[in-house]
Formats: structure tokens, C-alpha cells, sequence
């Protein structure tokens, strides 16, 4: 559990706000809780380590598709995530789920990089959403299967209807003299947080980091949704056990305490200061008074604002394209190359672009683009550019629309020679000092890069990211082709954040996705198409939101003047 609780986790293991692609309104978002019970125990010199990743079913192809993963528990067979799944839930819709449990022994976040002899693989579970919800007091426990001959323990899905509010609570607790734990030396506590459900049982929403060695700690402040607090009712009852960490996952229970946000909201002040009561010490022991008291040391609240807000509010999101010309693409003229423009079909960078370039295009007011191109020899002498206007114009790489930025790609494959390395940081660079200018709040970057081939410039690459990161920008890569992309799932950062020269990135602002995934058998690229959008672009309302608030900008309407702040004027290297 160390890694779990040391580390401030995210509230939400998936949060899809922003569904451009489909039509339908859904009824209302479900959030999904997950707990397990007698895993199978994997590890020899210690119990598993499990995480839950969520697969979903596409109406019309029925394939599965990751949608989120929890947390890793560290030593443990009855694990009880944090990490919540959000799923919009359609009455009229069944709506297939498929929940894979794991031990996780590696830092990949490539599950197939794992070994295929069921050494990590604990079991599975198959429900509808519909069945988690109508099941009795919205909990479903089902038996876990996938691996022959074993038991494998069971799942535990609970359901529960997110509430409209959209305040955002921040608190920070301090403790004293709580009780002492560990033989030698003193304890290492830290806080779990657990909203009370309608049938009186409860369901956990948050957990602190662990403070070591001390009976009186100051933890961290966090923030959480009042939602997943309290489901927006203010007199819900709210549980805290207080817990000593041990390193083999058998936490040993200090005490605990219950209070509500309408007991919260009062702040810092003697009406909350708590006493922590272990019930099984108070039974035992005649003079026991209490294990220790916790206080509320700050308390505020805050309504978060939305994808759609800042929309709202005039933010101009600036598309610009960058394409791959290098070699590894193959003979522009021959029907192998990725570059092939067959008179009847689309080729898959024509397709990359337009699927997401077409989504994208009516959050810009003035739907110019810049497009820019890398890894090619530019005519007449032939040197080579990892960053040229595909119009051919430096001073005015604009392109009118998307098709305009299609008809500028087909001209420069007439008249550029693919040649390479493939080498992202230029680009990156390229965008980040148009969005170093334009740190307001008015205006977002988006820089989509469609590439065939394994990165040259890694380290200037994750610089580049790390850099942008505190930018107003966010970056799209489509891998085309049959290469192997572990460097781009590295880049993509939702397990491992990227990091360069020993700085994290402050945001994750890469979102990667394999074209190959989408690629319909049936010949229905108008689905496939929908699909890679609604996937590539699933982030970018997250990722904007995140930027707005480590700068602490709200939304307000301001004046925005996009053509002279948007990418221009590249300058070919």
C-alpha cells in the first residue's frame, strides 16, 4: 500500500466530460466503486499487488477498450481502490463492462509487456452497468473467473448517482498524541475518508499520505469533489479511521471518528477538533478515554469550473498540425508508403487529420492552421527541415480549414524529398513559444503530430514536454504504420508521469493513440474516424481545466485576437 497512500491520488480514474462524437445525452454519470476480496495471493515473499482496469465495449464493433485503471495496492488481497470510474450511464443502452484485475510487479504501463502465463493476471469479471445499478442497494459482488482450475476470489461493484455539485472542498488535519504502534519507534499514521450510501454502509473516497514516525502529524492539504465527499448532501454522515502504515499492508487500526461537511464548512474552530475512539480499546479498558484527537487545521470551498466554462467564456483553442516526411514512410508514389495518395481512399495521415482536425476546428473562431511539416530535404538546395510550412510559406503557413490543410499535405509530397531523422522537439518548441505568450487563459494550444516511426530526439523530446507543460498547450500524437511505439506510450504520461533532468512535468499534456487500433475491418471509416477523435481528444478538456487552475485563472469574458498570437512564421532549420 505504499505506493498508494504516500502518493496523493486523483479522485477519478476516468473522467470523460467532453464526448464530441456522440449524440446521445446520457441519463446521468454513475460513479463505480471497486473492492475485492481473497485474491489470489501471486507473490511469493509477499501478498499480490492488485489494480483494476475497466474495459468497455464499442456499440458497433463490440471490441474492448480500455477505459481506466485504479490505483496499485500495494500487499494486499482484499483491496478497496480509491480511484473511482465515471461512466455516463444510458438507460436505453446496454452498456458492457469487463473488469481485469492485476498484480502489478512492473512500472510498465503495458499490460501485454506482462507475463502471459497468468503469473499477473488474478481474474475477470463481465457485467452491464444496468446490472451493477438495478442490483439491491446498487452493489453487485460477482465471482471472479479467467483462470482454469483456480478460484479467484471475488469483486465488489458499487454504484452511485453523481449529484449536479461542482464545488470542490480543501481541507488540511493535524493529529495529537495518538496512540503509539510500532515496537520500535513511533507510529506512521495516515487518514482514510469514507462517505456514508443511502442503506447506511460506506464507501471510501479518500486517502492521505502517510506521515512517518510521529504521534503528532500534520498531513498534506488535498482537495476533493464535494460530490464524491458527500453526494452534495451537506448532513451526510462522513467517516475517518486513522490507520499506523506498516510495510506488509497489515495497517493496524488507531481509531476513528465521524462527522459531515455542514460540521466541516465551520472551519478551524472547537467544534472540530475529534476525538479518535478505537470502540474495541474503550470496551476493554475502563479508563480509556481516546486514542488521540484530529483537527481540522483550514477549510474552503470552491466551485470548479468546466471544459465548457472557459468555452463559454471566449478561450480560443489554436490547432496546428505537424506530419512526418521521413524516409521510414515509404515512396510517396508506391501503394505501400503511409504516404500513398490512392484517388479513392484516404491514406491514414489524411485520415488521422481530418478526424481530429474536424472536432477540433469549431472551438477556433477564424479556422486557420498553421501545418507544418519535419524530416524532409527541402527544395531547391536540399537541406534538411525539421519544421516547414507545408504551404511553402514562411512568412504564412496558414491553412484555410481542414481541407486546406489536406491540399497543402498532397503539394508538399510533390515537392519535398522524405528523408528524416524523426525528431519531435523542434515542433514542440516551435508551439510552445507562441503559448509562452499567451499565458492569460484567453487562448490553447494544440499541437497534433502524426508520425510512422520511433523517435530520434527522446531526451530533447521530454524536455520539450516538460517544458510546455507549464504552458498553455496540450499535445495529440497518432502513431501510423506497424512500428512499435513504447517511446510514444512512455511520452503519454497517465501512469508515469514524464520527466527530464530529474523535473517532473507539472500537467500530463500527451495523449497517444496507435492509428492501427482503429482501423474498422469493415471498410466504415466514418465510425473508425469517430472513434480515434472521441479518444485523441478525451484529455484535452482535462488538460485544459489542469492548466487553468495551477495558474488560479476562472473564466471571464475577454477579447481575444487570435490570428496574430496563433503559430506562425516557422522558421525552417
Amino acid at each position: 500500500m505504499e505506493g498508494d497512500v504516500t502518493d496523493k491520488q486523483e479522485d477519478s480514474a476516468s473522467v470523460c466530460e467532453f464526448d464530441p462524437i456522440t449524440g446521445n445525452i446520457p441519463a446521468t454519470k454513475v460513479e463505480i466503486t471497486v473492492s475485492c476480496r481473497d485474491l489470489l495471493d501471486q507473490d511469493t515473499f509477499s501478498k499480490s499487488d492488485p489494480m483494476c482496469v475497466l474495459y468497455t465495449q464499442g456499440v458497433e464493433s463490440k471490441q474492448w477498450r480500455e477505459f481506466g485503471r485504479t490505483e496499485v495496492i500495494d500487499n494486499t488481497l482484499n483491496p478497496d481502490f480509491v480511484r473511482k470510474y465515471i461512466l455516463d450511464y444510458f438507460f436505453e443502452e446496454k452498456q458492457n463492462l469487463r473488469f481485469d484485475i492485476y498484480d502489478i510487479d512492473s512500472k510498465s504501463p503495458d499490460l501485454s509487456k506482462h507475463p502471459t502465463d497468468f503469473n499477473d493476471f488474478l481474474g475477470q469479471a463481465f457485467c452491464t452497468l444496468g446490472e451493477i445499478v438495478g442490483s439491491p442497494a446498487s452493489r453487485l459482488e460477482k465471482p471472479l473467473g479467467g483462470i482454469p482450475g483456480k478460484t479467484c476470489g471475488t469483486i465488489i461493484l458499487t454504484a452511485e448517482e453523481l449529484g449536479n455539485c461542482r464545488d470542490c472542498a480543501t481541507m488540511q488535519f493535524c493529529a495529537h498524541k495518538l496512540d503509539k504502534k510500532d515496537f520500535f519507534g513511533r507510529s506512521d499514521p495516515f487518514m482514510v475518508f469514507y462517505r456514508s450510501n443511502e442503506d447506511g454502509t460506506f464507501t471510501i473516497c479518500h486517502k492521505t499520505e502517510v506521515v512517518k514516525n510521529t504521534l503528532n502529524p500534520v498531513w498534506q492539504p488535498f482537495s476533493i469533489p464535494v460530490r464524491a465527499l458527500c453526494n452534495g448532501d451537506y448532513d451526510r454522515s462522513i467517516k475517518v479511521e486513522v490507520y499506523d502504515w506498516d510495510r506488509d499492508g497489515s495497517h493496524d487500526f488507531i481509531g476513528e471518528f465521524t462527522t459531515s461537511f455542514k460540521e466541516l464548512s465551520r472551519g478551524q474552530s472547537q467544534f472540530n477538533v475529534y476525538e479518535v475512539v478505537n470502540a474495541k480499546k474503550k470496551i476493554k479498558k475502563r479508563r480509556y478515554i481516546n486514542s488521540g484527537t484530529v483537527t481540522l487545521l483550514a477549510f474552503s470551498v470552491e466551485s470548479e469550473h468546466t471544459f465548457l466554462d472557459y468555452i463559454k467564456a471566449g478561450t480560443q483553442i489554436h490547432f496546428t498540425v505537424a506530419i512526418d516526411f521521413t524516409a521510414s514512410n515509404g515512396n510517396p508514389s508506391q501503394s505501400t508508403s503511409l504516404h500513398y495518395m490512392n484517388p479513392y481512399q484516404m491514406n491514414a495521415y489524411a485520415m488521422a487529420l481530418k478526424a481530429v482536425g474536424e472536432i477540433i476546428q469549431d472551438y477556433d473562431s477564424d479556422k486557420m492552421f498553421p501545418a507544418l511539416g519535419f524530416g524532409a530535404k527541402l527544395p531547391p538546395d536540399g537541406r534538411v527541415s525539421h519544421e516547414f510550412p507545408l504551404n511553402g510559406n514562411v512568412d504564412n503557413p496558414y491553412c484555410n480549414g481542414i481541407e486546406g490543410i489536406l491540399e497543402a499535405y498532397h503539394q508538399s509530397l510533390k515537392t519535398v524529398q522524405l528523408y528524416g531523422p524523426t525528431n519531435f522537439a523542434p515542433i514542440i518548441n516551435h508551439v510552445a513559444q507562441y503559448a509562452a505568450a499567451v499565458q492569460d487563459g484567453s487562448q490553447y494550444f494544440v499541437l497534433l503530430i502524426i508520425t510512422d516511426g520511433v523517435i530520434s530526439d527522446m531526451a530533447q523530446t521530454k524536455e520539450a514536454i516538460v517544458n510546455g507543460a507549464k504552458l498553455p498547450m496540450s499535445i495529440i500524437i497518432v502513431g501510423v504504420g506497424q512500428a512499435e511505439f513504447d517511446a510514444m506510450v512512455e511520452l503519454d504520461g497517465d501512469d508515469i508521469r514524464i520527466s527530464s533532468r530529474g523535473k517532473l512535468a507539472e500537467r500530463d499534456i500527451v495523449q497517444f493513440v496507435p492509428f492501427r487500433d482503429y482501423m474498422d475491418r469493415t471498410g466504415n471509416h466514418v465510425l473508425s474516424m469517430a472513434r480515434l477523435a472521441k479518444d485523441v481528444l478525451a484529455e484535452i478538456p482535462d488538460q485544459l481545466i489542469s492548466y487553468m487552475k495551477s495558474k488560479g485563472i476562472k473564466p471571464h469574458h475577454t477579447p481575444t485576437d487570435c490570428s496574430p498570437s496563433a503559430p506562425g512564421s516557422p522558421v525552417a532549420v
